[in-house]
């Protein structure tokens, strides 16, 4: 699988999120990134939910351990994404919000949307999703990690019918005690 942390990224985009695509993709690269893109030419880019699922495919293959993804809003890519196994997605609009999706809920891909993000903010948001990892930031708030682990985990396994069966109850649910805030942690 290639890693973050070897600089190693997909990315795929539609018509309406290409331009912002290959901005950050630029930036990517010319920050040391080896980016597999799906859509490398506007010719390639199909209708938003065949590249997230396309670009998902890389996550459930295990071919990627993250993936950027681009359309007009992030909403639709993202919802033909999230129907992709083992992908765990994130539509950000911020940079904190796209620092949360890989500290907290440990999302390994995160869509934007072109209409909404100007090309350097999607620049920083893709540093800051990229560059991070569970728990990155928040060692100092007892039982974070743990806490958010549970919710990942309980959702690779999701099972519905075994949900239903259960009385729409988590089988086998485990805890963390999650400690009070940090008084200076701002988010």
């Amino acid at each position: 699988m290639k890693l973050a942390k070897d600089r190693h990224v997909v990315v795929g985009a539609d018509f309406a999120g290409f331009p912002l695509k290959e901005a950050v993709k630029s930036h990517l690269t010319e920050n040391g990134w080896q980016v597999k893109d799906m859509t490398p030419t506007l010719d390639d880019a199909d209708m938003y939910h065949r590249v997230g699922f396309l670009v998902g495919s890389q996550i459930a293959e295990h071919e990627y351990e993250k993936a950027l993804l681009f359309c007009g809003s992030g909403m639709g890519i993202h919802v033909a994404a999230s129907k992709v196994p083992h992908v765990h997605a994130a539509v950000c609009e911020s940079v904190p919000a796209a620092l949360r999706a890989a500290t907290a809920n440990n999302c390994n891909v995160m869509a934007m949307g072109a209409f909404y993000i100007a090309p350097r903010l999607g620049r920083a948001m893709a540093d800051a999703f990229l560059s991070h990892s569970l728990g990155e930031g928040y060692e100092d708030w007892d039982g974070f990690y743990d806490y958010h682990r549970i919710g990942y985990d309980e959702c690779e396994a999701f099972d519905y019918e075994a949900y239903r069966a259960n009385g729409f109850r988590v089988v086998e649910p485990r805890e963390a005690d999650l400690g009070p805030e940090p008084r200076a942690l701002a988010f």
